[in-house]
């Protein structure tokens, strides 16, 4: 893996999977499939996937050699079923990772990536998965953070570049124009220093996707707690999926080979392994935010 970052490199090896033994099938690969692949790609039999780093379940990092987790499981699986090899690529945020899409230096990023209307301007979405959004705050929630409104004047954590921060800026504007504080935004490039960030006193919460924190906050020992669940914070219906630059060739591809692991049954194991049933969708799809 290319590009890791010590911090990503250090905290990443701190946690270990904590996964349901699932088996997960080997794919026979898919000759039409592969056929429908760009010519660049069949012949070099390689696809560049862009990825931020840790990323529990989805992607956690444990040496400077290997990643695993769902996400991962998934690209191995696509692979097979395309018979090109999946390299993954570490990339600094989220804007790092969609201008390497739209310079060519990146074909996807597997993600799963929020899938919002404007950034569908100029990405297409493959979405795997259904988000929620919500805060991991210290045992105890001694700062009584359970809604957008309890983060005025508070030390809020969040991804560079991501949805949640645009939530939490916006946030911020409407807690001064209330005559209440503002809050202290903090934009990290990824999960694992925003969630040091509050284990450590240097930010109240952090405001990110739910099945990431939950899979961190287990991993605490109870030095973490979630808040803020069961309601929107600030979101509708949140899908997630891989991200491609727009009206790439490869994107229907993708869906199909995505669609072909619904349906074997692939998806449904990889997502029980790693406690994301609850995250799943009845079919992959593109574009399904509104």
């Amino acid at each position: 893996m290319k590009r890791l970052g010590y911090t990503t490199l250090l905290i990443g090896s701190l946690f270990s999977a904590n996964t349901l033994a699932t088996a997960i099938p080997t794919q026979t690969l898919n000759k039409s499939l592969h056929e429908r692949l760009p010519e660049d790609i069949k012949k070099t039999g390689v696809l560049n996937a862009a990825n931020n780093g840790s990323f529990p379940p989805y992607k956690i990092v444990s040496n400077t050699d290997s990643i695993e987790g769902a996400s991962v499981d998934l690209a191995n699986a696509l692979g097979e079923l395309l018979g090109v090899k999946i390299e993954h690529f570490t990339v600094g945020g989220l804007p790092g990772i969609l201008s390497g899409i739209q310079s060519g230096r990146y074909q996807f990023a597997i993600g799963p990536t929020g899938d919002f209307p404007p950034r569908q301007a100029k990405n297409d979405f493959v979405d795997f998965v259904r988000e929620f959004v919500v805060f991991a705050v210290k045992s105890g929630n001694p700062e009584k953070i359970n809604t957008l409104d309890d983060t005025c004047g508070k030390r809020i954590a969040v991804l560079a570049g991501g949805s949640a921060e645009q939530v939490i800026v916006k946030q911020s504007q409407a807690c001064t124009a209330a005559g209440k504080p503002a809050v202290t935004v903090q934009s990290y490039t990824d999960q694992p220093t925003s969630i040091l960030s509050v284990r450590s006193d240097r930010a109240d919460a952090f405001f990110s996707s739910q099945a990431p924190l939950t899979y961190f906050v287990q991993q605490t020992n109870g030095q973490l707690e979630l808040a803020g669940t069961g309601q929107h914070n600030g979101f509708g219906d949140l899908y997630q999926g891989s991200v491609f630059e727009k009206d790439s060739p490869l994107t229907p591809v993708i869906l199909a080979a995505y669609q072909e692991l619904f349906d074997n049954g692939t998806y449904a194991a990889i997502m029980k392994k790693w406690n994301l049933s609850d995250n799943m969708l009845p079919a992959p799809g593109i574009n399904l935010a509104k």
